[in-house]
């Protein structure tokens, strides 16, 4: 299945245009015509079968055949994940992070990060393209970038709360704290890691230390190993 997306349609639109680009990209690049089949979602859970009823590469118009709701997986993982100084690598993890099924992204600026300034609109496009790759129908919410320091206090999230850190102190491993059917948020930072300044805090705010295994693992790859490991967990 093809998947297409279109944030404004609902259960009660009967025919749609989509804009200019996508257009072009159904018409010119796919070669619909009219009478084809497209498949479209919301990003809000709603997958729309549709027909086009107007094949223009400037205006492409579908009718709305049928429709279903996806449920809601039965978690939300929220990922705060420090920006890698090389962006391709984040934006490598966004996409990934999309596919497996995370709920949340908050880009958290701590002591040690080497990049604080990120391109939200090409993170957005990113997202966008891996679920419309992947067949999700639930976007994830990408947040502007935020200091750890003011992530930690003002999340009010429920469920756990986690932070994975390279320090040598207690931790237990991730698979073990995690709880069926439980919202989790887990911070990731930066290549340097969290300062022990960034770890004391997140102490004081509740948040628990969690190990990601054996070895040290870049910032991308902490967060897709996290990510699966949450997705994983609750498949079982």
């Amino acid at each position: 299945m093809q998947l297409f997306y279109n944030p404004s349609i609902d259960e009660n639109v009967q025919e749609f245009s989509f804009d200019k680009e996508e257009s072009r990209h159904i018409i010119k690049v796919l070669r619909k015509n009219d009478g084809d089949i497209l498949h479209v979602t919301n990003g809000q859970g709603l997958l729309f079968e549709t027909q086009v009823v107007l094949a223009s590469d400037t205006k492409c118009t579908v009718k709305i055949l049928s429709f279903e709701k996806k449920p809601l997986p039965n978690f939300k993982l929220h990922l705060a994940v420090s920006p890698t100084k090389m962006n391709d690598r984040y934006e490598w993890f966004l996409e990934k992070a999309t596919e497996i099924g995370v709920y949340e992204i908050t880009p958290i600026i701590c002591d040690r990060s080497e990049r604080k300034v990120i391109n939200v609109d090409r993170y957005e496009k990113i997202i966008l393209s891996a679920l419309k790759q992947s067949n999700e129908v639930y976007l994830p919410k990408l947040n502007p970038a935020i200091s750890f320091k003011e992530f930690v206090k003002q999340n009010k999230n429920s469920g756990l709360q986690l932070i994975a850190h390279c320090e040598e102190t207690d931790k237990k491993t991730l698979k073990s704290v995690l709880e069926p059917s439980t919202d989790v948020t887990i911070l990731i930072g930066p290549e340097g890691d969290f300062s022990e300044k960034e770890i004391d805090l997140a102490f004081d705010n509740k948040f628990q230390p969690v190990s990601l295994g054996n070895t040290r693992l870049r910032t991308e790859t902490a967060a897709v190993v996290a990510c699966h490991s949450v997705a994983f967990f609750n498949e079982s």
